[in-house]
């Protein structure tokens, strides 16, 4: 099989629904940094609302996605961010139906969806940001905006490194 080299960075959610909308911020704050200091040519960079069909022709054959969503826990700390790599099937497991997404299906079944077509990048690196509020309305809550530029800078330290060694599991940021 011929080597992937196709990026994709994917934020995920909603910008109409609060702190859904930070996949779609770190993105357009990539895309806005891009025009200073170019990502690598072959980096994709896209908006998902997150339903597993336009996911998986986002990322499919390409070498490296990451992507960034939006996550509502019960006992949210809104801005802390978790990073998850490791083979894309691996140990996601899907939360009760709108109990950490504001997603119908979530991401962990849109990846097992892709594995089951084929359909997986070689790489996956997940950021999930504990939100505050996703009620309608525009505008990240303080907390969330502040964690944005640091984001965007893990995501370009990604896309440089190809996805860094593979973690098991969360890991707090």
């Amino acid at each position: 099989m011929e080597s992937l080299t196709r990026t994709a960075v994917i934020g995920i959610g909603n910008e109409f629904r609060r702190d859904d909308g930070v996949g779609w911020a770190v993105v357009a704050l990539l895309g806005e940094q891009s025009t200073r200091r170019p990502l690598p040519v072959d980096t994709v960079l896209a908006r998902s609302d997150g339903e597993p069909g336009r996911l998986i022709a986002l990322w499919e054959n390409a070498g490296l996605a990451v992507v960034v969503d939006a996550c509502f826990p019960p006992s949210a700390r809104p801005g802390r961010t978790h990073r998850w790599c490791d083979e894309p099937a691996g140990v996601l497991r899907a939360a009760a139906a709108g109990r950490h997404s504001t997603h119908g299906i979530g991401l962990a079944e849109a990846l097992r969806l892709g594995e089951s077509l084929g359909s997986l990048p070689d790489r996956l690196v997940l950021y999930a940001v504990e939100g505050a509020d996703h009620s309608p309305g525009f505008g990240l809550t303080p907390e969330v905006a502040h964690a944005v530029p640091r984001l965007a800078r893990r995501v370009k330290v990604d896309i440089e490194g190809r996805g860094g060694p593979p973690s098991r599991g969360y890991r707090a940021g």
